[in-house]
């Protein structure tokens, strides 16, 4: 398994995809106007506390308060409070916490207007960026992630990532942490420490203890709202959080997020320094070479087309996202259904983990697999499913399947959805839009794969630009097909045609049906 991040930088955003063996997993936006993005640190006053909601607004510089519930404030709210305000008053100088008297922690089932009032200041993190009309969802329990470790201020607590299976190594890295932790600091081990020496992460922990103590020498002259510690930018953000063994290559198209780039590699992994790499030519854009914009095109509309035939339906509610799972023309052919459920879904879960990753789709998602009635088959699809969604970063949970065959998956959601519009101007038609035409390349090529198989000689009518793209170039794509099936495809330019419209006949003339 390789990975690669390909990095496009335009005059307006940064775009950020990342790719599992050629195949599009993640793709991010940072644009310059992104002023809240999950981890950034505030400070900020409490505008109004709401007995009712148990929970406070807190301005922060949005055109919509922040939420801030009792849930998120943190057991030592108390001591975060009285820190602050040492701090906005220049009563301590160091910012290490090792000397500094720890309040009572608050009760998790209190009222938050026993704990806070309106105009105090507060340390506040966002934990979920603004999202259609709501506001920034924050945390005022602050957490500095690291590439080995999570700091948590104002704790003791040393907590070990539940994806390292190891009793013994997770024994070891809890010694090892707890003895190099500093007082009045907790700390989360991550999952790619495991195997790390303690060399590695000291110096992690060091960064971030440096982080603290920058971050709290603006807090007595910052305004209230401003951003007192923001998050690193996105490709540095992503590399600390995917980056491992598996990564072949870093592909960068602007010389200053190049340089940034290969500084932080430099950092966290020395030895992968050379992975980095500027992309410098003028003749195919980034994101064409690694075929990125057909990706997109093809996987972010409403149908998604998988191999075999299978295609999945995506739709969305206000309440939840459904997903439905469809066998194509693969139905009519099978001579064992439930074989046939079974390699389809199959297929579906790979595609539905790829898809919440790559849409960043949150809350609750319904997959509506086709039934199958042998229970050790839905065990099995149970199994894959949470197997390809074990690399997936935001936090979910899946159920296994109903008998009628639908999953059910909470994910966590901190960003607005990737919503891309795929469907396109119509050229015959002045009002109208149609699919993207990449679509109709592969729509083609999965029916083909079908039709060699019960036919010697097959020809393809389509409108004349559709057959210019297929023909043209070498290899072109019906050269690619003949080495693929061993049989001639030929292909007839129809002006009759619209621009999305093709019809395969035999070689009687006869048109061969889906």
């Amino acid at each position: 398994m390789n990975k690669e991040l390909i990095i496009r930088s335009g005059s307006e955003a940064v775009d950020f995809a990342l790719l599992k063996d050629g195949k599009l997993i993640e793709l991010h936006k940072e644009e310059e106007t992104s002023n809240f993005q999950v981890g950034d640190i505030f400070i900020a006053k409490i505008r109004k506390p709401v007995a009712g909601l148990n929970a406070a607004f807190v301005n922060v510089g949005f055109e919509k308060d922040a939420f801030l519930h009792y849930h998120d404030l943190g057991p030592n709210l108390a001591s975060q409070l009285k820190f602050i305000k040492l701090v906005s008053a220049g009563k301590i100088k160091d910012f290490s916490l090792k000397s500094f008297p720890f309040e009572k922690e608050i009760d998790k089932d209190g009222v938050i207007t026993d704990v806070i009032s309106a105009n105090q200041s507060i340390l506040v993190q966002v934990v979920k960026e603004p999202i259609s009309t709501k506001g920034p969802r924050i945390s005022s329990e602050l957490s500095l992630a690291g590439r080995f470790i999570v700091l948590v201020p104002f704790s003791d607590r040393v907590s070990i990532s539940q994806k390292i299976d190891s009793k013994e190594e997770k024994d070891r890295l809890k010694r090892l942490v707890q003895s190099i932790k500093p007082k009045g600091f907790g700390v989360i081990v991550r999952t790619v420490a495991e195997g790390k020496k303690v060399a590695e992460i000291d110096k992690d922990l060091q960064n971030l203890m440096d982080k603290w103590t920058s971050m709290c020498k603006r807090i007595p002259t910052a305004h209230h709202p401003s951003k007192v510690l923001g998050e690193l930018n996105r490709a540095s953000s992503i590399l600390r959080d995917v980056f491992n063994d598996t990564f072949s290559g870093i592909i960068i198209d602007d010389v200053e997020l190049f340089n940034e780039t290969k500084e932080y590699i430099q950092q966290i992994a020395p030895s992968k320094e050379s992975m980095v790499k500027l992309y410098q030519s003028k003749d195919t854009p980034l994101f064409e070479k690694y075929s990125i914009e057909r990706q997109i095109k093809t996987s972010f509309g409403k149908t998604v087309s998988m191999s075999k035939g299978a295609y999945l339906i995506i739709e969305h509610t206000e309440a939840m996202h459904v997903i439905d799972v469809n066998s194509g023309n693969r139905s009519n052919k099978a001579t064992n259904q439930e074989d046939t459920a079974l390699e389809v879904n199959m297929i579906a879960a790979a595609e539905v983990a790829r898809q919440l990753r790559l849409r960043d789709m949150g809350g609750i998602i319904v997959v509506d697999f086709i039934d199958m009635s042998n229970p050790d088959n839905r065990k099995v699809l149970y199994d894959f499913l949470k197997e390809e969604m074990s690399d997936d970063k935001a936090k979910h949970k899946i159920l296994p399947p109903s008998k009628f065959g639908l999953v059910q998956i909470t994910r966590q959601r901190v960003r607005p959805e990737v919503n891309i519009k795929t469907r396109e101007e119509d050229p015959n038609n002045e009002n109208g839009e149609i699919e993207a035409p990449i679509l109709i390349i592969d729509k083609i090529a999965s029916d083909l794969e079908r039709i060699v198989k019960l036919q010697n000689k097959v020809i393809l009518n389509v409108h004349p630009f559709i057959a210019a793209y297929l023909t043209k170039g070498f290899p072109s794509i019906r050269s690619k097909w003949f080495f693929e099936y061993k049989k001639w495809v030929k292909i007839i330019p129809r002006d009759a045609y619209t621009y999305l419209e093709y019809k395969f006949f035999d070689k009687d003339g006869n048109s061969i049906k889906d």
